[in-house]
């Protein structure tokens, strides 16, 4: 049985894309997985993550990643979605263009009922599943967080030689990105061009994320 594990990077950044990525693999690719240390991604370091994705994409080519821009986390409510929503059908084409009978994913929500059910009508004959944490259960999934977390670092460094600045990891809680975003605000570059394009608008009463959870902004 192949089974597709799935995942993300980027939800909680302020600046950036996300990074949704599948990964389907047999028995005996995910013997070979867990056997060169295959682990969810924020249990390893930047070097050891695009190391493992290379190892990943010489030993299947079942995978696929799709990007997630900051505009269109922006506009999610015009469509009239909410941040999981808008991860879960991302989540579907994956599922549905990838190989597999099963269907592993981390799930966005504390409620995997509700989470399973919505992709039930999604994704076609195949086996789905809906966990927390399965990024550190699975092997297959924490593939998908590895080729995700990989692909988002590459973006980010992207985004910084377009801006020309360091803006650190560019979540909220990292003091460099709040520098920048102070000072892109402040001299009204915020919602100029490349800036508005690559900065998540829906994100900007972030002078007060320090006294808030991310979910008042998703």
């Amino acid at each position: 049985m192949i089974t597709i594990g799935i995942d993300e990077a980027g939800r909680g950044p302020v600046i950036g894309p996300m990074i949704i990525a599948g990964v389907g693999i047999n028995e005996d690719i995910s013997n070979e997985f867990k056997s060169i240390g295959v682990k969810d991604s924020k249990l390893l370091s930047i070097k050891r993550i695009y190391l493992l994705e290379r190892e990943i994409k010489k030993s299947t080519q079942n995978y696929k990643t799709i990007k997630i821009s900051s505009e269109e986390i922006d506009n999610r409510f015009e469509k009239g979605k909410n941040l999981n929503y808008l991860e879960l059908d991302s989540m579907a084409v994956i599922a549905n263009d990838l190989s597999g009978e099963k269907v592993i994913i981390d799930s966005p929500s504390s409620n995997t009922k509700k989470i399973k059910e919505y992709l039930q009508n999604l994704i076609k004959r195949k086996i789905i599943i809906a966990e927390n944490y399965a990024d550190r259960n699975h092997v297959e999934v924490s593939a998908a967080s590895i080729l995700a977390k990989s692909e988002r670092e590459r973006e980010v460094d992207k985004i910084k030689k377009i801006f020309g600045y360091d803006f650190g990891s560019g979540y909220p809680s990292d003091p460099k990105t709040v520098e920048f975003l102070k000072i892109i605000k402040e001299n009204g570059k915020i919602d100029e061009s490349p800036y508005k394009e690559l900065i998540r608008k829906s994100w900007s009463t972030l002078q007060s994320s320090k006294d808030k959870n991310l979910d008042s902004f998703i």
